[in-house]
């Protein structure tokens, strides 16, 4: 037996309309040609599917058994029409963030909740880009966005500047180094260094001066939480390098002071990577959009 998604339609139609004349109006098709198609329909399962006799017209067993199809199926089967409407038209869609950002979570939280306020279709979720390599997976369509510091030149991958950062120095201010005007490799010697708990290749402290100066501290002491790291400090129990818009937007303390690294200060930028195929999808834009605002937020702050 050979069942058409117009077969169920039919069915369901004269179901809900109780007869013939009143089905073909609704489906906007002759009588004649909805009772040879409701014939041809019979004659494939080899029973009747309505009982003729009743009025209003009224379906056999047979006929219940393919109307519970129908409406098992037809829901799924528009569902899908309108998911796929959704993706041409950018309404809907799916959105997972890969961040190489430890920091950028409390940055990227805002332009979520903003999202979704215009486009809550969109599938959004975010992985901690530094458990694996995230430009690799964007390429794979595994994430739809990787925020980075670290651009690359890779085909088919755009990288849009979000905003400049820079790493600043973070201790207590009863600390020795507090008295100094910026902070250079060598004053880590001796030091406890909190940090987030990510490779060290991925943190600026050690990429953008420790490694490079050869410099080791005397502890490093992980920490998932920046309000955390920032009490610590604050205690005096080690110091910290963090993005200076984190220090400006999460300011749980006032116990503790801030320094450039080096006497010209360590300024990063920070990146949205996305496939170039998906740059004009309105759900993309939107967040870039979005992104940028919220950018331009902590440069002013």
């Amino acid at each position: 037996m050979h069942i058409e998604f117009r077969h169920l339609r039919t069915i369901q139609a004269i179901h809900e309309a109780g007869g013939l004349a009143r089905a073909a109006e609704v489906m906007n098709i002759t009588q004649s040609a909805l009772s040879h198609q409701v014939k041809g329909l019979e004659e494939q399962a080899g029973v009747e599917l309505f009982v003729r006799r009743a009025k209003p017209l009224k379906l056999s067993p047979a006929g219940h058994r393919l109307l519970k199809l129908a409406q098992q199926v037809l829901p799924q089967v528009q569902a899908l029409q309108d998911e796929f409407s959704g993706l041409r038209e950018g309404s809907t869609g799916r959105m997972h963030i890969a961040i190489e950002c430890h920091a950028c979570f409390e940055w990227l939280f805002p332009v979520l909740e903003q999202f979704r306020r215009s486009f809550g279709e969109v599938d959004v979720d975010i992985r901690p880009g530094l458990a694996f390599d995230a430009l690799p997976a964007l390429l794979r369509e595994e994430v739809d966005l990787v925020i980075s510091s670290d651009p690359e030149k890779i085909t088919g991958v755009e990288f849009i500047e979000l905003f400049d950062y820079q790493a600043v120095f973070v201790a207590a201010q009863q600390h020795p180094l507090a008295q100094k005007d910026f902070i250079e490799a060598e004053d880590f010697r001796g030091q406890t260094l909190i940090t987030y708990p990510v490779e060290r290749s991925r943190l600026d402290v050690f990429s953008q001066l420790l490694i490079p100066a050869k410099v080791e501290p005397a502890l490093i002491r992980q920490v998932e939480l920046t309000a955390v790291i920032l009490l610590l400090v604050a205690s005096n129990r080690g110091v910290s390098v963090l993005p200076d818009w984190v220090v400006r937007e999460v300011k749980y303390s006032s116990d503790y002071i801030t320094r450039p690294l080096t006497k010209d200060g360590i300024t990063r930028r920070l990146y949205a990577a996305i496939r170039s195929e998906d740059r004009e999808k309105p759900y993309m834009q939107k967040l870039l959009q979005l992104a940028g605002q919220e950018a331009r937020k902590l440069q002013a702050a």
